[in-house]
């Protein structure tokens, strides 16, 4: 695209965004969900290669990538964002970032770097002799550990941000780590290791309880000491989480262990009884009933695999749902079988009620071509687009 291209397709993603907002669907939007891994462990950013420890350890390493992450994406992937330079308002933007290995490694778990793979955490506590140790260190300190690193990393990006500029422009917005959760029971598994863990729900469920409340009241007290340190209320009325490990239990077990860790979550760090969204890969749309029934989630971002004919039925048109073909169609598949693979999805019953957002399900792998995003976001445009007339009011749902 050149400038002329770039400035029509913001256009048209202001009017497709805004009108999503407003409740008068012209078409479902189609964003896509990149990971550095993207960049680091594929061929199709033209920047020099950088593996994960140097840019996990070096700040300025991370900061310069993430403005080149940035400046690719905008160049190169076709989805309803802004393309092209961004404006001097705009600018770009970094943020800290240390992948999903943060919360464990954060109460203590050592990070393992692999080769040609993103970093993880050891769990540190699978010895069923050393469990309790988790228990007995109490809360970590919302800025000591890795969090402390984090906050480092974020001054350094501020500080840094001052007097830089890339092709001419400002780096306007930089984001901190520590805002958000993967979750309780899945940093618990983290922790203790997942086998190790999923046992304990058999033979040791008190342990389990206790483990999960640990970790959920960490989890509050850190989001809570993060946003008073950036000058932000410590209950806000929306908040987003992510759970993907509950995918391994039962609706009931769901509801006996990990509901309640869900709700303290929401008690802590919310001004709202109800609202908000959530995050979960793998197969766990079994539990986003409960999810909007008890907490009142209205916004689920999904993974795979998902019978989106089903899931708007239980659902209903009012709650926002985003997802798409498998990320493993989008990377291997021809751009045929990905516009075809959307236009089903697409014509599944989903985009009625107007509150559906098309991406790839989920997270981009690295070396997924080009030519595939660029037909999952045809798909969108040709076979997303609403008969205003068809698309449910809330008032018609209700009725």
């Amino acid at each position: 695209m050149n400038a002329q291209d770039h400035e029509r397709h913001n256009e048209e993603v202001r009017e497709v965004w805004n009108a999503y907002r407003e409740r008068k669907p012209l078409r479902t939007p189609c964003v896509i969900g990149t990971n550095t891994r993207f960049f680091l462990l594929g061929r199709a950013a033209p920047f020099p290669h950088v593996d994960f420890r140097t840019y996990t350890e070096d700040p300025d390493v991370m900061f310069e990538t993430q403005v080149r992450c940035d400046e690719w994406k905008r160049m190169h992937i076709l989805q309803d964002a802004p393309m092209g330079l961004p404006g001097e308002e705009t600018g770009w933007t970094v943020n800290v970032d240390f992948q999903n290995f943060y919360e464990a490694a954060w109460f203590g778990c050592p990070v393992v770097f692999f080769e040609g793979q993103v970093p993880a955490a050891e769990p540190r506590w699978r010895d069923k002799g050393l469990k309790h140790e988790i228990l007995n260190r109490g809360l970590p300190d919302p800025f000591e550990g890795l969090m402390g690193k984090a906050r480092e990393y974020y001054e350094f990006f501020l500080e840094k941000s001052r007097n830089y500029a890339h092709r001419g422009l400002p780096v306007r917005r930089v984001q901190p780590k520590g805002l958000g959760t993967d979750g309780p029971l899945t940093v618990a598994v983290n922790l203790r290791g997942a086998t190790e863990l999923f046992e304990d729900f058999v033979e040791d469920p008190e342990y389990v309880r206790e483990l999960l409340a640990l970790v959920t009241d960490a989890i509050v007290a850190r989001i809570r000491a993060w946003r008073r340190y950036l000058g932000q209320p410590e209950t806000q009325e929306r908040f987003g989480f992510a759970d993907d490990a509950v995918q391994m239990l039962s609706k009931d077990m769901y509801k006996e262990f990990i509901l309640p860790c869900h709700k303290r979550l929401r008690a802590g760090l919310c001004s709202t009884e109800r609202g908000g969204s959530v995050h979960m890969c793998g197969n766990a749309s079994r539990h986003f009933p409960a999810l909007h029934r008890e907490l009142g989630i209205d916004s689920f971002d999904t993974g795979f695999p998902v019978n989106f004919t089903g899931l708007r039925r239980e659902l209903g048109p009012e709650v926002e749902i985003y997802g798409g073909p498998h990320v493993e169609l989008m990377r291997s598949g021809t751009p045929r079988q990905v516009f075809a693979r959307a236009r089903e999805i697409l014509e599944s019953g989903i985009l009625e009620g107007g509150r559906f957002v098309l991406r790839e399900g989920n997270n981009l792998a690295p070396d997924t071509p080009l030519e595939n995003i660029s037909a999952l976001y045809q798909a969108a445009k040709e076979h997303g687009r609403y008969d205003r007339g068809q698309v449910k009011s809330p008032a018609a749902a209700c009725g």
